[in-house]
């Protein structure tokens, strides 16, 4: 087996030591890809399966996204999704929110032109059919991904081993590599490689359902998780601190991945979406949600509101405005 570095500052728990090494090869070794899984979705220690809040300020919340501005996000993307399909479709979609946490989706609450709205939590079976808009908000950048490593002239894949109660990264021994790498990289260059996002939205857009699809997430091109990521995408979020630990924590913090845009555009468009557009979530809203942030400006215009707070947060660049972008695309209605 190859040789380990890294060894994580936080231990894990003995229920995850003996989960890890049930799933492990004989030398205690896993691909980081199934660690991943394994950290954020066994059905008794992964992170998304805690009952606890992740999301929000509240001690306890690991970080905050657009949801945490309350029901304004979902009235923006209620807005969006019926200027892009029209009243008429709008009324005809079950909008179908993935990945919510147990809070609740971003309809809750909100009035829509929509025929109705569904959640399905993170990880739970898709049932996908009709017509749909399908939305998600940081839900591809939440699944497992590949790592790699460039040493000494070859690629070879990295994974978690376990000695002693321990988690350290390691270098696993040399196999069959997918052809999507670059042939050649800079010393130590590391691809994270997020095989599982393609794969979900694979899944989603194979089952019989047409209308508008909406991903709000964070991710690269190819050629810049190949070329100006030298470090990889891999991030943990425990307490609103970002870290570079990814083995700390296990089932209790996030791990996040930037998603590859190309891959999942080349998805959608294997699955008959037209026109497959990607944008800052300030463009998306801007262009696509206009009514309703002109008549916030109008109502509001005399104060410092909530409402007014929480649209600075959504869009100035600064914020998240530029942090997230949209990947929207429609399937035709038969």
């Amino acid at each position: 087996m190859g040789s380990s570095t890294n060894l994580s500052a936080a231990a894990p728990s003995p229920e995850f030591i003996k989960r890890f090494l049930t799933l492990a090869n004989s030398d205690g070794v896993l691909s980081f890809d199934a660690f991943m899984r394994l950290a954020l979705y066994d059905d008794k220690l992964g992170y998304y399966r805690q009952p606890h809040q992740r999301v929000g300020y509240e001690p306890g919340t690991d970080f905050f996204t657009a949801t945490s501005t309350g029901p304004l996000f979902g009235e923006l993307m209620a807005c969006a999704g019926a200027q892009l399909l029209g009243a008429a479709q709008a009324a005809e979609c079950t909008f179908v929110e993935i990945g919510v946490e147990p809070t609740g989706g971003i309809l809750h609450q909100v009035a829509h032109h929509f025929k109705s709205a569904r959640t399905i939590p993170m990880g739970a079976p898709l049932d996908l059919n009709g017509n749909c808009v399908i939305f998600s908000n940081e839900l591809f950048d939440a699944q497992p991904c590949r790592r790699f490593t460039y040493r000494a002239g070859h690629w070879r894949e990295l994974g978690v081993a376990c000695r002693e109660g321990n988690l350290s990264e390691t270098v696993m021994p040399p196999g069959d590599l997918p052809d999507y790498l670059p042939a050649k990289a800079t010393e130590g260059y590391c691809v994270d490689a997020p095989e599982a996002a393609t794969q979900l939205l694979d899944e989603i857009a194979r089952q019989p359902w047409q209308g508008l699809f909406i991903a709000c997430d964070y991710g690269k091109t190819w050629p810049e998780l190949i070329h100006e990521t030298p470090q990889g995408t891999v991030r943990a979020y425990f307490r609103h601190t970002q870290s570079n630990d990814l083995l700390a924590h296990p089932g209790a913090q996030d791990l996040t991945c930037h998603v590859c845009w190309d891959w999942l555009v080349q998805i959608l468009r294997q699955h008959h979406f037209q026109d497959p557009g990607l944008q800052s979530q300030e463009a998306f809203l801007i262009h696509h949600a206009a009514p309703l942030l002109a008549e916030i400006a109008a109502t509001e215009a005399g104060h410092l509101s909530d409402r007014k707070l929480g649209l600075m947060q959504l869009l100035h660049p600064a914020h998240l405005g530029q942090k997230f972008q949209v990947l929207h695309a429609r399937r035709q209605f038969t």
